[in-house]
């Protein structure tokens, strides 16, 4: 057994106890406390047998607490995002209806090099050859499918494809 296997049981109750203090839940307080061993046996090689043990273990408990915080804020103001659409969103709504639109009134060729690079995020010789064509004519519909969403777009500005 590994000099930190072997010296972890004795820190457990001060993990414990600095974990209640964070959460101020004993549930979360244990979930974070089995986090916070998990992490410490995943760096394992980075633990020195000269350095203090107790210290790296609450540096570790903090990190894992104030990650699963932030986890926490994020998940909970995209599940509020979903929940009630805002105004906000909708021009953006808006704007994507309308570009969808213009792709559609282009002719063909330049509709599918459009949505091979800048849609699919193609190399331009990888739709070439997916096209059956030179890079410069993919370039060519390329510039010529630009134009034309530029003319068809509100404001004259086109997407970044």
């Amino acid at each position: 057994m590994s000099g930190l296997r072997a010296a972890l049981p004795a820190c457990l109750p001060a993990l414990r106890s600095h974990a209640r203090a964070l959460c101020r839940d004993h549930s979360a307080a244990d979930d974070l406390v089995q986090e916070t061993i998990l992490r410490a046996l995943a760096a394992e090689a980075q633990w020195q047998v000269d350095t203090a043990l107790r210290p790296w273990l609450f540096t570790i408990q903090r990190h894992a607490f104030f990650a699963a915080l932030r986890r926490r804020r994020r998940e909970a103001r995209h599940a509020a995002e979903a929940a009630a659409p805002s105004p906000s969103r909708q021009p953006d709504t808006l704007a994507l209806r309308d570009l969808v639109a213009a792709l559609q009134c282009l002719p063909a060729l330049q509709h599918e090099a459009l949505i091979l690079v800048g849609g699919q995020g193609l190399d331009i010789a990888v739709a070439a050859a997916i096209c059956g064509v030179a890079p410069g004519t993919i370039k060519a519909r390329l510039s010529r499918g630009r134009a034309g969403l530029r003319r068809m777009l509100p404001g004259g500005v086109a997407s970044p494809m």
